[in-house]
C-alpha cells in the first residue's frame, strides 16, 4: 500500500447514472490544461509518504479518422514515465513526418490510417506509490500485463483470494482481474452478467476480497476504467467529478497541496475547500466505459456504479442484527451475569493481578469467547510474518525488529489489541505503543497509557514493550497544522483537525522512551533514562470500529434513553454506514502520510459478522454505568485476556484524552467555555491570521 492516483483529461464524463447533486454540462478539457492540481502535485504528495517505489504510466486514447460515427473507433497506446523523453521526441517526429507512435507496450510502430498526435483525444495518467509489505520480490506500480491492462492498488488481501506466503497480493489480484470477462454486458445492468463462459466479472473478483482496498484498473480489451474502494472505506480514495471550473476527472488517495498554493498559502487551499474540489468516494465499484468519439471529436465516458456480488458482504453492509429487543428474561439473565463478572473483577483487583499462566476463573459468556477468537484471528491476519519487515537499529546495543506498533491510549480497545498482538507476534519482536499528549505527563491518555503498560507487562512479562511518549505543543505546530489541513480534506471541522493532528503525530512515532529495567517501569522512573526515539514500525494497529459496533459513544446512551433498544440499534447502524465518510478516509490519510499503514482489526469482516450475530443486549447494556455497560462484550473479552483494570476504563476520545481539544479551544476560541458555546467540535475551521 501507500497511495494511488489518476487524472483523466480530454473527455466528456457522463455522470447521469450516479444521481449527483450537481452535474456539469458535457464538455471536455485539453490534455495539456493544468488547473488546480497537476500530475507533479500528486506525485509530490505521494512521494512524501516515503514509498519504496513511485511510478506512473499513461494511456492515450485516439480515434481513427472517419466521416461516419459508425466507422469511428477508439484506439489506445501506453507509455510509462520512463518513456517521457521518448514520448516528447515521438510527438515532434509525428508532427514532422507523421510516421510513428507508441503501441500498448511502449514500442514505436508505424502510424495506421493516417494517425498523428493531433488525433489524441484523451489521456489517462496513472500514478502508484508502493510501501511494500508483502512478497519476496520488489514491485513498482502501476503494473501492466502483456494484454495492456494497467493496475494500481492500495490495500491488503486478508482472505477471499488465496495469497501464498511468498507472493505479493497486488500481483495476484491483477492476475485475477486479467482473467475477467471483457464482454461489457455487465456494464448495462446493475448486476453482474458475463457472456464469456467460465469467466468472472471485475465486480465479482473485487467483491470476494476480505480486507481494505482502493483500486484503479484499466481493462484494455474493453476500453473500460474500473475504480472503487472496499465496502467499509478502510482505504482512502478521493474523487473530483468534472466541474465547470476543472473538467478533468481525478482520483487520489489524498488531497495534495496545489502548486498554486505556494504563494498564497492557506487562502488558495481554503478556496479549494469552499468549492468542494474533493469528496470521499462513496464505497463501491465503479466503471467508466469509453464509446467511440462523436463526430465533433468528443470522447464520452459513461460512469456506472455496480452492485456487490458477495451475499455475505451485502449482509454486512445492510448491518441488520437479528436480536435487537430483549425479552424480560433475557435482561434478567444478562444482568445476573454482569453482577457475577463485577464480583470477579473486584476479587481479582484486590490482589496482584494474575498472569496468563494462571488467570482467576471468572464467569465469562461463550459469546465473549467467540468475539475473542474472531479478534485474535483478525490481528493474526494483519501481523503475519510473511510480510516484509526490515530490521532497524533501535539502540546502539543490538539490532531488533519492531514491525508493528499500536495507536495506544491505554484504553479498552488499544489494550485488547496490544494483548492480542503479543499473542500473535514472535516474542523476539518489540512492540511500540504510540501515545500522544498535548499536556505532558498530565493528559488522561498519558496517565492511562502508563497504567496500561504496567498491566501488559504483568500478563506478558517476556515481551519488550516500548511506550513511545509523543509530547506536542499546539502553539508551535503552525506548519504541521497547515499540512494536516490538507490531509483531512474534504473534512473541515475543528474536531476533524484535532483528531487528524493527534493521529498524524502518533503515527510519525517521534518521541521519548524510558531505557532501563523493563519490569521496573512502574516502580521508579528515576532509575530509567528518557531518551529520544523514533518508531520504525510500518504497520500501526488502530481501534477504529470498536465504539461504533459496541455502543461506546455518549450519543448511543442518549438514543437508548430516548428510543430504547431499537433507537440504539438504528444509531449504531448509522455509525457503521457512515464510518467511511466521517472517520476512516481521514484517519487513513493522516497515518499513511508518515509511511505507515493503518490496520483496523475491529473492522475485519469476520469480526463484524460475529458481533452482528450476538444479541444487542449482550453487546451493551446502557442501563449500567459508564465503564460497565457500554461496550460490555469487549469488557468481557478484556477480562478473558487478563486485562482486569482495562476492562473497567470509561470511553475517552483521542481529542479529549490527549487534550488537543482543550488546547485547540483555547487557541482558536479563547477558552473552553467560548468553544462550547460555538459548538467548536462541529464548527468549520476558520484560519488564524498567522497561517494565512
Amino acid at each position: 500500500m501507500c497511495g494511488i492516483a489518476l487524472i483523466i483529461s480530454g473527455t466528456c464524463i457522463d455522470l447521469s447514472s450516479l444521481l449527483l447533486d450537481s452535474v456539469p454540462s458535457a464538455s471536455s478539457t485539453s490534455i495539456d490544461d493544468q488547473l488546480v492540481f497537476s500530475i507533479d502535485d500528486l506525485k509530490a504528495a505521494l512521494g512524501r509518504r516515503g514509498p519504496d517505489s513511485l511510478g506512473s504510466k499513461k494511456v492515450f486514447l485516439y480515434s481513427k479518422t472517419s466521416s461516419s460515427i459508425e466507422e469511428r473507433e477508439i484506439v489506445s497506446f501506453t507509455g510509462g514515465e520512463e518513456a517521457k523523453e521518448r514520448d516528447e521526441s515521438c510527438s515532434q517526429r509525428v508532427e514532422e513526418k507523421n510516421d510513428c507512435c507508441f503501441d500498448t507496450h511502449g514500442q514505436t510502430r508505424e502510424v495506421e490510417n493516417g494517425f498523428s498526435m493531433s488525433n489524441v483525444v484523451a489521456e489517462l495518467h496513472f500514478i502508484g506509490a508502493t510501501l511494500q509489505l508483502r512478497g519476496i520480490n520488489p514491485i513498482v506500480q502501476p503494473l501492466m500485463d502483456t494484454y495492456g491492462n494497467i493496475f494500481v492498488y492500495n490495500g491488503e488481501i486478508f482472505g477471499g483470494i488465496n495469497i501464498d506466503s511468498d507472493s505479493n497480493d497486488t500481483e495476484i489480484l491483477m492476475q485475477a482481474l486479467g482473467n475477467c470477462c471483457s464482454c461489457n454486458s455487465h456494464l448495462h445492468t446493475r448486476t453482474s452478467y458475463c457472456l464469456e463462459k467460465g469467466k468472472s466479472s471485475v465486480p465479482e473478483v473485487l467483491s470476494t476480497i476480505k480486507g481494505p482496498w482502493a483500486v484503479i484498473y484499466w481493462q484494455e480489451s474493453s476500453r473500460t476504467l474500473w475504480f472503487g474502494r472496499d465496502a467499509f472505506g478502510r482505504r482512502s480514495l478521493l474523487v473530483h467529478w468534472p466541474t465547470l471550473e476543472d473538467h478533468r476527472f481525478l482520483l487520489s488517495s489524498l488531497s495534495p497541496f496545489s502548486s498554486t498554493e505556494e504563494s498564497s498559502g492557506f487562502e488558495a487551499e481554503n478556496e479549494i475547500n469552499n468549492h468542494n474540489f474533493w469528496e470521499e468516494l462513496t464505497c463501491g465499484i465503479y466503471s467508466i466505459s469509453f464509446d467511440a468519439p462523436k463526430l465533433d471529436g468528443c470522447l464520452v465516458g459513461k460512469v456506472r456504479k455496480h452492485e456487490w456480488t458477495n451475499s455475505m458482504l451485502k449482509e454486512l453492509i445492510v448491518w441488520e442484527r437479528t436480536s435487537v429487543e430483549p425479552k424480560p428474561e433475557d435482561l434478567y439473565s444478562s444482568h445476573g451475569k454482569t453482577l457475577m463478572e463485577q464480583h470477579d473483577v473486584h476479587s481479582a483487583c484486590s490482589n496482584i493481578l494474575p498472569s496468563k499462566s494462571g488467570p482467576i476463573q471468572a464467569s465469562i459468556s461463550g459469546m465473549a469467547e467467540t468475539v475473542l477468537f474472531a479478534l485474535r484471528e483478525s490481528v493474526m491476519r494483519r501481523t503475519s510474518l510473511h510480510r516484509i519487515f526490515k530490521a532497524v537499529t533501535c539502540d546502539i546495543r543490538q539490532e531488533v525488529l519492531t514491525p508493528v506498533a499500536v495507536l495506544f491510549s491505554g484504553g479498552l480497545d488499544s489494550m485488547i489489541l496490544s494483548a492480542l498482538l503479543d499473542e500473535c507476534l514472535d516474542p523476539s519482536y518489540e512492540i511500540d505503543l504510540l501515545n500522544v499528549s498535548f499536556d505532558g505527563q498530565s493528559a488522561p491518555d498519558r496517565i492511562s497509557a502508563k497504567a496500561g503498560v504496567m498491566e501488559l507487562r504483568r500478563i506478558a512479562p517476556l515481551r519488550r514493550w516500548k511506550l513511545v511518549e509523543i509530547d506536542a505543543d499546539l502553539s508551535t505546530l503552525d506548519l504541521e497544522t497547515k499540512h494536516v489541513m490538507s490531509l483531512i480534506n474534504p473534512a473541515n471541522t475543528y474536531m476533524d483537525l484535532n483528531i487528524g493532528i493527534a493521529l498524524w503525530l502518533a503515527a510519525r512515532g517521534s518521541g521519548w522512551v524510558y531505557e532501563g529495567n523493563n519490569n521496573n517501569f512502574d516502580k521508579d522512573l528515576q532509575c530509567n533514562e528518557r531518551v529520544k526515539y523514533k518508531s520504525k514500525a510500518r504497520i500501526v494497529l488502530v481501534g477504529s470500529g470498536a465504539d461504533e459496533q459496541c455502543a461506546g459513544y455518549g450519543r448511543h446512551k442518549t438514543k437508548y434513553r430516548k428510543g430504547s433498544w431499537l433507537g440504539l440499534h438504528e444509531e449504531m447502524k448509522l455509525d457503521m454506514q457512515r464510518i467511511w465518510k466521517r472517520n476512516l478516509g481521514r484517519d487513513d490519510r493522516c497515518i499513511a502520510d508518515n509511511g505507515k499503514e493503518a490496520r483496523f482489526p475491529f473492522l475485519d469482516e469476520d469480526v463484524i459478522r460475529t458481533l452482528l450475530d450476538i444479541p444487542l443486549w449482550e453487546i451493551a447494556n446502557l442501563d449500567q454505568p459508564s465503564g460497565i455497560g457500554d461496550k460490555k462484550i469487549l469488557r468481557e473479552v478484556a477480562r478473558l485476556l487478563g486485562l482486569y483494570e482495562a476492562a473497567v476504563l470509561p470511553k475517552r476520545a483521542i481529542q479529549f484524552g490527549s487534550r488537543i481539544a482543550r488546547e485547540s479551544n483555547r487557541k482558536n476560541f479563547g477558552s473552553n467555555r467560548a468553544a462550547n458555546q460555538a459548538s467548536a467540535g462541529s464548527a468549520v475551521i476558520q484560519l488564524p491570521s498567522n497561517l494565512t
